[in-house]
């Protein structure tokens, strides 16, 4: 592999309107933020990154404020000037800093797609590369929709009919207490058969067992993190307790809290996010455990921009993620993306790996300026 030298790296802290509000049990977004990571190499290579934080410290503690702090101050220095040939590197030159995984993540996933480029090799084939034989890309990832909290049941049935005739296989629903069962039955009256699966986002504790019992006659394919988003151990207890699986997204940030998770059975399912835990090189440690043991994982979404959806998309594309991915068509989220092309749904509800080098996609320069505009205007400190 030819290495590269970072040599510069800047920061376009961004929002961008989104085609639909989503509403979920923790929080409402009518324009999505994010920090566009823009690495230069000696070479001139450019990579891109992605750091999908919100304004509010609502899914995850950190926020555009203290991601572009810790970026600015610590991270960035850290990187300027080093020259790596992986960058499974990149953890280890930031070791000094703690915690702050979704910053760590942008600029790890830059350095990804810069030597990707560096080695004329799609994103998907370098991470091919850092794992055992028979693990290359399949060349698309299957994915699904997720719908956020609406006004109805017969609104939330309207959407559901919208996105199955586009083709998704799979829903996923936001749901919260006393939006939960009722919902779940008025859909299933509709649609029995459909690949279904709920998204609780915290909002239950395991005082609510018997109640989120009624959950298995609806046939889901997953219940996803119904309790606390730090927890694991009353996971533990919950999911004995259900036929559902429960699938875990807010309380995994490594390798460790999946095997953790799958040793006191605190669930059957993992939902990855690489930015949630820190990066690609982790998300590789997690994703070799779950294909070792057979643990149906997928990618899940933090509404990317089309920088960090094209690079989730190469990594969904490994074989070992067996479930559809958060990772929807462009057209769901943004219109216009910060990217070119745009991310089009296909047959069996798959969505294609771009052919080109890296993350396959083109940052159009004009959006981004226009992006970064929005977000000066927009920014409430």
């Amino acid at each position: 592999m030819q290495s590269i030298t970072i040599q510069e790296i800047h920061l376009h802290p961004v929002a961008l309107p989104l085609v639909e509000k989503l509403k979920t049990s923790a929080s409402s977004e009518s324009f999505k933020s994010a920090i566009i990571v823009e690495l230069i190499t000696s070479d001139g290579v450019i990579g891109w990154g992605e750091c999908p934080t919100k304004m509010a410290p609502s899914y995850a503690y950190e926020t555009m404020g203290t991601a572009l702090h810790v970026l600015a101050q610590f991270l960035i220095p850290a990187l300027i000037g080093k020259t790596i040939t992986s960058a499974t590197e990149i953890p280890g030159l930031l070791d000094e800093v703690r915690g702050h995984p979704m910053a760590r993540f942008s600029v790890e996933a830059a350095a990804w797609d810069a030597i990707a480029k560096t080695n004329t090799m799609r994103l998907a084939d370098l991470f091919a590369a850092h794992l055992p034989a028979g693990h290359s890309s399949k060349g698309y990832a299957t994915v699904g929709v997720s719908i956020g909290i609406q006004e109805s049941i017969e609104k939330t049935l309207e959407i559901i009919t919208k996105r199955v005739d586009q083709g998704y296989g799979r829903v996923k629903l936001k749901i919260e207490p006393g939006w939960d069962v009722d919902l779940a039955q008025g859909v299933r009256k509709v649609y029995p058969d459909i690949s279904l699966m709920l998204d609780a986002n915290s909002a239950y504790s395991l005082n609510d067992a018997d109640y989120l019992r009624q959950m298995d006659a609806f046939n889901l394919l997953m219940l996803e993190q119904p309790l606390g988003y730090n927890d694991i151990y009353e996971h533990g207890k919950l999911q004995p307790q259900l036929q559902t699986p429960i699938c875990l997204d807010e309380s995994i940030h490594s390798a460790n809290d999946v095997r953790l998770a799958i040793e006191i059975g605190a669930c059957k399912i993992i939902n990855l996010k690489p930015a949630r835990v820190g990066g690609y090189t982790e998300s590789l440690e997690i994703y070799k455990f779950c294909a070792e043991n057979d643990v149906p994982l997928w990618i899940g979404g933090l509404l990317e921009t089309g920088v960090g959806r094209a690079a989730n998309l190469a990594f969904a594309s490994l074989p070992g993620v067996t479930l559809p991915c958060d990772i929807s068509a462009t057209d769901r989220y943004y219109n216009p993306d910060l990217t070119e092309p745009s991310f089009k749904l296909g047959e069996i509800s798959r969505i294609a790996v771009p052919d080109a080098t890296g993350i396959g996609i083109e940052v159009q320069r004009d959006r981004l300026v226009n992006a970064v505009s929005l977000w000066e205007a927009e920014k409430p400190y």
